[in-house]
């Protein structure tokens, strides 16, 4: 289903050159380990994204503030990764609902680690 949807607005421009995605059913404010780890992965590799709004089983789920979770993405990358890694925030809309895809691209600078903190 969700791989359907994934053709729907043209795979090329949600993966790009990165050859991994990973999919988050929400921003976990309180455990951004969840997904910084994913981040560090894809910043010391070969680049990814990753889906916010969408389920394990592929459902689209949708955010219910995009924006601010994406601020939120933005701030915490910026404060827990020395160096911080390139990366690009994009909105998208499937069905009414809003998802955040967080482009991360290969680093120069490797390795890309997150802070304890």
């Amino acid at each position: 289903m969700f791989n359907q949807m994934i053709m729907e607005f043209d795979i090329k421009s949600l993966i790009g050159e990165a050859t991994a995605y990973d999919k988050k059913q929400m921003l976990e404010v309180r455990r951004p380990k969840s997904w910084l780890k994913s981040v560090s992965s894809f910043a010391n590799g070969e680049g990814g994204v990753l889906i916010f709004g969408i389920s394990d089983d592929d459902h689209v789920l949708g955010l219910a503030d995009a924006e601010g979770d994406a601020e939120k993405i933005s701030e915490e990358i910026k404060s827990k990764f020395d160096p911080v890694p390139s990366i690009r925030l994009e909105f998208k809309e499937v069905d009414g609902k809003k998802l955040v895809l967080l482009h991360v691209y290969p680093g120069q600078e490797t390795p890309y680690e997150k802070s304890c903190s």
